[in-house]
């Protein structure tokens, strides 16, 4: 398994950062990895479903994702998938000094038998993730925390 964590703090609510982030169509707008994401079905929240395109190395892959945890305006957690990939991302959202706090905690797991080789994942995650903290700092108008 690949990991990757980082922390983002900013000034804008707490609710106002977990309904923005929650709605994981706005992912396109901060990953710089992720070319497309759209909602399927009515509403964002609890069980909600996206289809997200990513692109690495000029190839594109469609994750299916699916809200698996919904716990407003604390934490979510969304799992995407795509053969032999298991994506999970857990987001918590505290206020911390009067500010708010973004814990954004990915993981990335392949199918056995390829999960042997799970550790050859790491680096390239973590490129992967500093580029989309990044761009989530930037987002929230923040500060990335290491």
């Amino acid at each position: 398994m690949a990991r990757y964590t980082c922390r983002i703090v900013t000034e804008r609510s707490r609710e106002q950062v977990f309904d923005h982030l929650s709605d994981f169509r706005t992912v396109a707008q901060w990953d710089p990895g992720v070319v497309s994401s759209e909602l399927i079905g009515d509403d964002p929240g609890d069980g909600a479903v996206y289809d997200v395109v990513t692109s690495n190395g000029g190839r594109e892959l469609r994750f299916r994702y699916r809200t698996v945890e919904f716990d407003r305006p604390a934490r979510f957690t969304v799992r995407g998938r795509r053969f032999p990939f298991t994506s999970l991302d857990t987001v918590t959202v505290e206020t911390v000094d009067e500010m708010t706090e973004v814990v954004y905690d990915a993981r990335l797991m392949l199918s056995f038998p390829l999960s042997l080789g799970d550790r050859l994942l790491r680096e390239p995650f973590r490129r992967i993730g500093d580029a989309a903290a990044a761009g989530l700092a930037d987002t929230l108008d923040g500060e990335w925390k290491r």
